[in-house]
């Protein structure tokens, strides 16, 4: 017996992978094979070892800036635990970018500005160490972060997810990924899924509650996580029975009709943990101070103009090259661009936003795609019609990339690809200019960028449409045998 559960559509074994070993050497053969078994010790971590060796070195020139994102986290955190003293402590750094009203507040009343209260759990661990270690402090952490993803992969990933992982981290961001937090949201994330795969769906709702503390962005992945514990349950597999047939008015409404009828038949009781998780978590924080907690970051979302390197900016641009007034700042902690055009292409991404993630829930709800496939359909479809594209961003899907792909050829280069047109962008491209508003001047650099968003977008739609076969996956062998499920999702594509 097969111990993979596999949809209809099946999930085939990583054959890339298989030919590149038959095609290596002998020595170099057996080589591949301790890299890519979980069971080597700790020679499997060898290369993300040594990838991350080199990325530290590589991004060490950032570790000194006093306005860079790390110093940034030190000063929430300086400021949170000391309040108005928080400049004094780490005079060399700047903490400007701080609302004047709140440079003077007492301790405990002062949190992130476009972050999640709770990422002070993350940024607290550097003070531990004097000042100008505190960057180096962080990057090790954030080390420890892609272990442990590598670790899953290498351990219930199929075969060559670990080493897909390596490799989009160190081509895309070898100069960011020690210099932001973004790993930890997306090792959570990956827990999710492996928990949800396995039906642990507690720990599933658990972990993803922590990621969205951490990060908004892991919320999309909510509704999706809800429909497949639904559909894993005995009611929802009964209920799918009848999913097929003609597709009339009345068969409609009768379908829509058992579907009210069931909703008391819903597992209820684990969204409703995540959700008193997130929303208790917020409002202790809350009663410190509501405005960080809460409204900062809604507005911050809301009021950002469209980020230079964001899909929408090439709408900017060419209205730019027939007349329209076009300015570059840096605000809200990135390049953006200020036209009178933002108002409508803002509008636009978030249209787009909405179709395609209504297109994912579509699906997932109906059976048509895995709450893995659905996590990582929502989060192309977030970056690809977002209003900003951030090169971290990236690092939210690199995990869940690997997990399904492993080492196909065709992700490796599509990916591989975009991973690397990103650090071309950044920090390559920016490093060319001594004030980054002017980076648009820096030849190749709006060409480079619409490029990486026309293929992100290009695969974005593949994926969504299931075009090439692009959501044909490697199949994890640590996957719960035949009769126990995976997901149970395998009922309603039946």
């Amino acid at each position: 017996m097969s111990n993979v559960r596999s949809s209809s559509r099946g999930l085939p074994a990583c054959m890339s992978l298989s030919s590149l070993l038959a095609a290596a050497g002998p020595v170099l053969s057996r080589r591949l094979e301790r890299l890519t078994d979980p069971a080597g010790g700790i020679f499997a971590f060898l290369p993300l070892t040594l990838a991350l060796l080199v990325m530290l070195a590589l991004s060490s020139w950032q570790m000194v800036w006093p306005t860079s994102d790390v110093t940034r986290y030190e000063c929430y955190a300086l400021a949170f635990w000391f309040g108005g003293q928080a400049q004094a402590l780490a005079p060399h750094i700047d903490c400007s970018f701080l609302p004047a009203q709140e440079r003077h507040l007492p301790p405990f009343h002062t949190l992130p500005i476009e972050y999640p209260p709770l990422t002070l759990a993350l940024f607290t661990p550097g003070l531990l160490v004097p000042s100008a270690y505190y960057p180096l402090l962080f990057g090790l952490l954030m080390a420890l972060a892609a272990l442990l993803i590598y670790w899953l992969l290498l351990r219930w990933g199929p075969r060559g997810a670990a080493l897909a992982f390596t490799l989009y981290l160190f081509l895309g961001e070898w100069g960011l990924a020690l210099l932001r937090f973004d790993l930890v949201p997306a090792a959570l994330t990956l827990l999710c899924v492996l928990a949800a795969e396995r039906r642990h769906w507690t720990a599933a709702y658990s972990t993803l509650a922590l990621a969205i503390l951490l990060k908004i962005y892991p919320l999309l992945l909510l509704p999706p996580l809800f429909f497949a514990e639904q559909r894993a349950s005995a009611t929802a597999a009964r209920s799918a029975a009848y999913d097929g047939g003609e597709k009339t008015v009345r068969s409609v409404t009768e379908r829509l009709a058992q579907a009210l009828a069931c909703l008391r038949c819903w597992r209820w009781g684990n969204l409703l943990l995540c959700l008193a998780l997130v929303v208790g978590v917020t409002a202790l924080f809350a009663l410190l101070d509501f405005q960080g907690a809460v409204a900062s970051q809604l507005a911050y979302f809301a009021q950002r103009p469209v980020q230079i390197e964001s899909s929408g900016s090439l709408v900017i641009w060419l209205a730019a090259l027939a007349g329209q007034p076009v300015r570059v700042v840096y605000t809200y902690g990135s390049i953006n661009l200020l036209s009178p055009l933002v108002p409508a292409v803002s509008t636009g991404s978030t249209l787009a936003l909405l179709a395609g993630y209504g297109l994912v829930l579509w699906q997932s709800a109906r059976g048509r795609m895995t709450f893995t496939e659905a996590a990582l359909a929502a989060l192309l479809v977030f970056v690809a019609t977002g209003k900003v594209f951030s090169p971290q961003y990236l690092i939210w899907l690199m995990p869940l990339v690997a997990y399904l792909t492993a080492t196909q050829r065709r992700w490796l280069l599509l990916f591989g690809l975009i991973a690397l047109q990103t650090s071309l962008i950044y920090p390559f491209l920016y490093t060319r200019v001594q004030d980054a508003t002017q980076v648009w001047r820096v030849p190749g650099f709006i060409p480079l960028v619409e490029l990486r968003n026309l293929l992100f977008l290009l695969v974005t739609v593949g994926y969504l449409l299931n075009l090439l076969n692009l959501r044909r996956r490697c199949a994890s062998p640590s996957l719960a045998p035949a009769g126990t499920g995976a997901t149970g999702e395998a009922e309603g594509q039946a």
